[in-house]
């Protein structure tokens, strides 16, 4: 052991190590149920109402809903409307959408959206009500809050569904034909059309005389009404744009999230992350790939889909739910979506990063006309043929991870709030920006195994290795993260988020948010770990030689040492590091005294944003923000933006001089669809927006 290290030997680590991956795949099979009902006619959505299981409806194409109860021998439906001698039906006309209000049936309304074709044909959004405590619905009562014109029979979308916001959302094809030929610009990028959009309604009140309200935070808020489908201005009832036919998406019930999947033209079928204000492309790109130059001011600020899939696999998409039942844990948190002329069935990642091209399927051999989600989360297949289909899980093989923290081996089994005796504390010179959270890290190895240095500093690590870190929020723990390199070399991350008591913690799968006082936390999913922890970077994130060559405070020793000196000292690397700390890189601490202003923002920048901002790093640009880039080799010194200017006048990515007009600023300072990092923070960083304003501010070249 040398003298000057902070620990006397390498501590003894059975306990916390990583064992096998678990599955990565589920085993998806389909069984039908409510199998003595009579088929159905061309049904094309199923859903319950709210809070209330003991009921399914079935809405039929032609104009009728159907109900019936809640029983695996039920026999017998009866009808809950029939509006079918005002529907246009046929193709992909119809009755196309219901949505219960959210406080139904003590509020007695409900809402349909159709084709009709009285005076040319329209998509119409009404309200209606029901008269018998829920039993049936009034097809009298019938209030239309929505008309617009449809210039051709197909892309009617016609999906509606109230948000956890309580507003009503409704989507609308771009009217049809072939290749969105509306126009100069198409119909999905032109913003004073509904079409093509999602739109987003306050049924509660009225604007003159339009039968509901516009939200206060839609984006174009403020401007008339275009309650017939076009207005003079940009549309305020536009939520999201650039859409082809959103035929069906829905909200994830934990977090909120809006899932949305766009069939595509002739190539290219996609799935959405939708967020106020979003551009998806359409005419502009299909899918990933462009489609039509000719599309308007707006084909920058187009967003990529989270998945896509090529005409080889299936032909039109038919969106789905993120599961949250408990029938089939090993898919809790993703998101799942079939296709209506395959029949086969994905599911991924419920924060998968863009853009993942989908291959392989389950073949369920159904028409999908519709997914459904039970109050209790389980979900359901709608078959065009008029059949109902529950989806349900096969057998799956693979390790597991504890769902307890205090079960991981990696904590006191008494004391979760400290970890094991085989764990190695470290912390980064420069650390990553966590909403102001404070951390604590430790690094576990197997016995007799080590860590070498790679050729650019980066530390590689064995398999088995466990990296774990705490977060703390006003002193209290909130939670703590399990970085694993499984048995088969693949690096994933678990979270674990802890009680209000602090006594131990719940593994988090899929993501959430909660609130910790006044603050919103994220808890990553497992793909949102490896989205930033991303292989360009080596994965572990923070343990390399230029941010471990710094001091630390020892707690079981008392004493401060180098870090590198100390991990040398105890045999963690092989090839031992022959060099002494002062010849080796090292990152100044952003926001303290050493090193100069240029050196600390470029130290920022290497750990908040270079893991992805790099050669092969993921991102659709080529910035290269790693601190040993040169200023003129990011890329990114006086030149245009390449993924919108954000409202920023004569933008460029940094402009040397004007950190009014640096894109990287203004992206780090917000956070929203454009912010940077571009997930699981709700903060900013406000001594980081500080530091690189200074920095820009302060260049006099790219030099």
């Amino acid at each position: 052991m040398a003298a000057n290290a902070g620990l006397d030997a390498r501590p003894d680590n059975t306990t916390c190590v990583a064992g096998d991956r678990p599955a990565q795949d589920v085993t998806l099979g389909t069984e039908r149920t409510f199998a003595s009902l009579p088929a159905f006619s061309n049904p094309i959505l199923l859903l319950q109402g709210p809070g209330d299981a003991t009921r399914w409806f079935v809405v039929e194409q032609g104009g009728t809903v159907r109900v019936f109860d809640n029983q695996p021998a039920v026999a017998t439906s009866r009808s809950f409307v029939d509006i079918s001698a005002r529907v246009r039906s046929g193709g992909e006309q119809g009755l196309l959408g219901m949505a219960f209000h959210p406080d139904f049936p003590t509020d007695p309304r409900v809402y349909l959206s159709y084709t009709n074709a009285t005076s040319g044909l329209v998509s119409r959004v009404s309200e209606f009500r029901t008269r018998d405590g829920g039993a049936t619905l009034d097809a009298a009562s019938e209030v239309i809050l929505l008309t617009v014109a449809q210039p051709e029979t197909n892309h009617n979308g016609g999906h509606i569904a109230f948000g956890p916001d309580g507003f009503l959302y409704i989507g609308f094809g771009d009217g049809g034909s072939g290749g969105d030929p509306w126009g100069t610009i198409g119909n999905g990028q032109n913003l004073l059309t509904t079409l093509g959009k999602l739109l987003r309604i306050d049924i509660n009140g009225s604007t003159g005389n339009v039968p509901y309200r516009i939200p206060a935070s839609n984006p174009y808020e403020g401007n008339a009404p275009c309650n017939s489908g076009t207005g003079a201005q940009n549309c305020p009832e536009i939520y999201a744009y650039g859409l082809r036919n959103p035929w069906r998406w829905s909200f994830d019930r934990v977090s909120g999230e809006l899932w949305l999947a766009d069939v595509g033209q002739g190539a290219i079928e996609e799935v959405n992350r939708i967020v106020s204000g979003g551009n998806y492309g359409w005419r502009c790109f299909e899918g990933t790939s462009s489609y039509n130059s000719t599309c308007g001011p707006n084909a920058a600020s187009s967003l990529p889909p989270v998945a896509q899939y090529s005409h080889t696999v299936g032909q039109s998409i038919t969106g789905g739910y993120v599961y949250r039942g408990a029938a089939m844990p090993a898919l809790a948190g993703r998101y799942v979506f079939g296709d209506f002329v395959s029949g086969r069935i994905w599911h991924i990642a419920g924060d998968t990063p863009p853009t993942l091209s989908v291959t392989a399927g389950f073949d369920s051999g159904l028409s999908i006309a519709s997914f459904a989600q039970g109050i209790d989360g389980e979900l359901y297949i709608v078959n065009y043929g008029g059949t109902l289909h529950r989806l349900r899980q096969g057998t799956t093989s693979g390790g597991s991870v504890a769902s307890q923290l205090s079960a991981t081996g990696c904590v006191l089994a008494g004391d979760p709030t400290k970890a094991a005796a085989g764990l190695v504390p470290y912390a980064p010179n420069a650390p990553f920006w966590s909403d102001g959270a404070a951390k604590e890290r430790f690094l576990a190895l197997p016995n007799g195994a080590t860590m070498r240095v790679a050729a650019d500093g980066d530390i590689e690590f064995p398999n088995g290795t466990v990296l774990m870190k705490h977060f703390r929020l006003g002193g209290r723990l909130v939670e703590t993260r399990l970085f694993m390199r499984h048995t088969d070399g693949e690096w994933a991350g678990y979270s674990y988020q802890w009680d209000a008591q602090g006594t131990d913690a719940t593994r988090v799968v899929g993501g959430r948010t909660a609130t910790i006082g006044t603050q919103t936390w994220v808890f990553p999913s497992e793909a949102e770990c490896l989205a930033c922890h991303t292989a360009a970077a080596g994965r572990s994130l923070g343990l390399e030689i230029a941010q471990l060559n710094g001091p630390l405070l020892y707690a079981a020793t008392g004493r401060t040492a180098n870090q590198i000196t100390t991990l040398n000292a105890i045999g963690m690397f092989s090839p031992a590091i022959a060099t002494a700390p002062a010849a080796l890189p090292a990152l100044p601490d952003p926001f303290g005294s050493v090193g100069t202003l240029d050196q600390r923002a470029r130290a920022y920048l290497q750990t908040n944003c270079a893991q992805c901002h790099r050669p092969n790093g993921g991102t659709p640009t080529d910035l290269d923000l790693r601190y040993t880039t040169s200023l003129a080799g990011t890329n990114g010194c006086d030149r245009p933006p390449q993924a919108g200017e954000i409202g920023l006048a004569n933008a460029r990515i940094i402009a040397p001089g004007a950190a009014d007009r640096s894109v990287l600023v203004a992206r780090v300072n917000r956070r929203d669809a454009q912010a940077m990092p571009p997930l699981a923070s709700t903060v900013v960083d406000a001594a980081g927006v500080d530091l690189l304003t200074r920095w820009v501010n302060s260049l006099a070249g790219c030099n």
